[in-house]
Parts: C-alpha cells; structure tokens; sequence
C-alpha cells in the first residue's frame, strides 16, 4: 500500500478559485441569458440558482479548507476530516432544497419523505466521510512509515551491528531526536509551501 499523492497548496489554491471563479460566470450568465430566454422553467431554475447562491458558495468554501487541512502532512491534516463531514452535511441540505424546488414545481408531495429521511441519512454520512477521512490518513501514515521502515532496515552483507541496533529498544533521547526531527519537517514543509506561492 503505497501513500496516496499530496498535492501542493498552491495547486489546490489554484484549482479550487478557477472552480468558484467558474460557478461565478455560469451565474452571471444564466442571469443574463433571463432577458433572451421566456421559458418560464428557465427562469424558474436561475431563481433557484440565485436563492441558493450562498448556499453553494459556503459548500464550495468549507471543501476548499478541508483540501487545504488535507494537504498539510501529519498531525495537521486531522481537521481535514471534519471539516469535509461538515460539508457533506451542507450538501445534503442543498440537495433537499433541490427536491423542494421539483416538488413546488411539479406538485408531486415527495419533499416531505426526503425531509423525515434525511434525519437519517445526515448522521450516516457524516459518519462515513469522517471515518473515511482518518482511515485514510491512517493508510497513507501506516504506508510512509513501510517505506520509511524498509528505506532503513537495508542492511549491507557482513554488516551485523547495524541489524542489531536497528532491533534494540529506542531510548528517550531517541524519542526526543524524532520528535525534534518531526518538528523540524513541519516547519520546513511550511517554509516551502510558502515559497511556492
């Protein structure tokens, strides 16, 4: 199991601003193409796009800081998880606005069972994008340190002491040296995302 590809802040930063930027124009547009279009369901749709507006943009919002938790190595991708449960949460409720609108709009009574499900599905979903937020998290740890592990235990013939120390027990200054070094990574990766920007 080999850990899954990080991308830099930068290219998150990036990528998700030419999305919101994106999503801003098809507004926009569909705003306008409101003079030129009669179709009263059109015109409905752009309503609803219009009503839900801040809706998107706080769904679009909280992803992007979960991307950017999520980039950061361990310990400080932990949020990430959260943070994206937190916006499926918001994605529900968007999608039970959506069959509001069709239920207003067709006279079907549908909205109604959505609505006492989704005390339910919030919950279960929630759930499952955390658990498997941190489950990921754990596999791509418990796969950098087999890397890190095996990058170590490379032990050349006729070369025993090194085999034997690699088995002894750590003591607590190598404890400290770790969490030194694992201090020292971090804010270097900071260091580097920074200049990247």
């Amino acid at each position: 199991m080999w850990p899954h590809k990080q991308h830099s802040l930068g290219w998150i930063f990036v990528s998700r601003m030419i999305g919101i930027i994106c999503f801003l124009i098809i507004v926009v547009l569909a705003n306008i193409l409101t003079f030129y279009v009669g179709n009263p369901l059109y015109h409905a749709g752009v309503d609803f796009l219009n009503l839900n507006f801040w809706l998107l943009i706080l769904i679009g919002v909280i992803i992007f800081v979960g991307d950017i938790f999520g980039a950061f190595p361990f310990p400080l991708n932990l949020p990430a998880p959260i943070i994206k449960a937190i916006g499926s949460v918001f994605v529900i409720a968007f999608v039970l606005r959506v069959f509001e609108w069709v239920d207003t709009a067709t006279g079907n009574n549908i909205y109604h069972y959505f609505w006492l499900l989704s005390f339910v599905i919030v919950p279960i979903v929630f759930i499952i994008v955390l658990l498997a937020g941190y489950y990921e998290i754990i596999c791509d740890l418990w796969a950098k340190a087999r890397i890190r592990d095996e990058s170590e235990t490379v032990v050349h013939a006729g070369d025993s002491t090194s085999f034997v120390q690699s088995l002894s027990p750590k003591s607590w200054e190598d404890v400290s040296a770790e969490l030194r070094m694992m201090l020292y990574e971090i804010i270097h990766r900071f260091r580097e995302e920074i200049r990247r920007r």
